[in-house]
């Protein structure tokens, strides 16, 4: 499930403590997008092989004098669709163009996730969600000096030959190396959990896919999401917190187009209900993934806990949305409530 991962790992470990085969679980996930491996071409995997296996420096030094130039060629892998063969920022400029996103729209989005991230971080809401680990101990991607004038002055970094490009560096979300957890349990688990620490309840969630070609690469939400609500008799105005990933500022603006849209519910979402419109100032409080980063494997768990305390300061009865879209055309959303 891509960048949704231990999102999903959540969503499997309620399963199993609803089901009474545990009564608390611990769910997340990590990577490292700084190591990602660097692979050689078949050619040069043959002659490393046999060069290593040689029984002497004289075998290897005349298999060194017979290296086929033509084979060493090293592979880094891409971060692409395996049917499109776009990355999703190429698939998310195509999203933006079908649903007519500006850039000034995208960076003020994006301007608006880095003074959230930054104000958090100076009042202290990330303290004690963040581990330290080798003396760093504070995320060091939120921006206090971007504006939107810097943002302005970014080239288009997916689209760059049109001359219509509107994903940038500035309006992306960065890949980075992190790593995120998250408690799951039943009134029996939460006993061995301390007191403060913050919880909500995990009233439902919703997974979803789309026709790429069609709907998309990450529309998947714009889906799911209705739906979810739908089933609950729910508008959009009834949850209180919303925290929809931010793989790109135009993703989640076409996210919010696509919602606002009764053509796109009743055919796409097969919702015939009246949702309202979106309420943005609930957005993501404290910054999303454009400020924050993005680690594929850990996002799911960073965005969930993050919204668990959050949540957890509202009145009780308060429901919150998570979202996250993921390449291949699909996307998870989990329905929370305050106690």
């Amino acid at each position: 499930m891509a960048c949704a991962t231990s999102m999903v790992g959540v969503f499997a470990a309620a399963d199993r403590v609803r089901m009474g085969a545990s009564s608390l679980a611990l769910v997340g996930g990590s990577e490292s997008m700084s190591g990602i491996q660097i692979g050689i071409n078949q050619g040069f995997s043959i002659w490393l092989r046999r060069f290593f296996q040689a029984k002497s420096v004289g075998q290897r030094a005349e298999m060194l004098g017979a290296l086929p130039l033509k084979d060493v060629r090293l592979h880094i892998p891409s971060i692409t669709n395996r049917t499109t063969g776009l990355s999703m920022g190429e698939g998310t400029e195509i999203m933006a163009k079908r649903w007519g996103i500006a850039r000034e729209r995208q960076d003020a989005l994006a301007l608006e996730s880095h003074q959230r991230a930054v104000a958090a971080w100076q009042e202290g809401f990330f303290d004690d969600l963040v581990i330290p680990i080798d003396e760093v101990s504070k995320d060091l991607l939120p921006r206090a000096d971007t504006s939107l004038e810097k943002l302005a002055r970014l080239r288009p970094t997916f689209d760059t030959e049109s001359g219509h490009g509107t994903l940038t560096a500035g309006n992306s979300s960065p890949l980075t190396d992190g790593a995120a957890g998250i408690w799951l349990a039943n009134d029996t688990g939460l006993a061995r959990i301390p007191d403060h620490t913050p919880r909500v309840r995990l009233v439902d969630w919703e997974l979803a896919a789309v026709d790429i070609l069609r709907d998309g690469l990450l529309m998947a939400p714009a889906i799911a999401i209705p739906r979810l609500l739908a089933r609950h008799g729910m508008r959009y105005d009834a949850v209180a917190l919303w925290e929809i990933h931010e793989a790109f500022s135009a993703q989640v603006l076409c996210h919010v187009a696509a919602m606002e849209d009764k053509t796109w519910l009743s055919a796409r979402a097969g919702v015939a209900a009246e949702l309202g419109a979106f309420p943005w100032a609930r957005l993501n409080p404290n910054g999303g993934s454009v400020a924050l980063g993005h680690p594929f494997g850990a996002t799911g768990a960073r965005i969930l806990s993050q919204t668990v305390k959050e949540l957890a300061g509202f009145p009780p009865g308060s429901f919150a949305i998570v979202s996250i879209c993921t390449d291949g055309g699909l996307g998870g959303v989990a329905l929370l409530l305050s106690t």
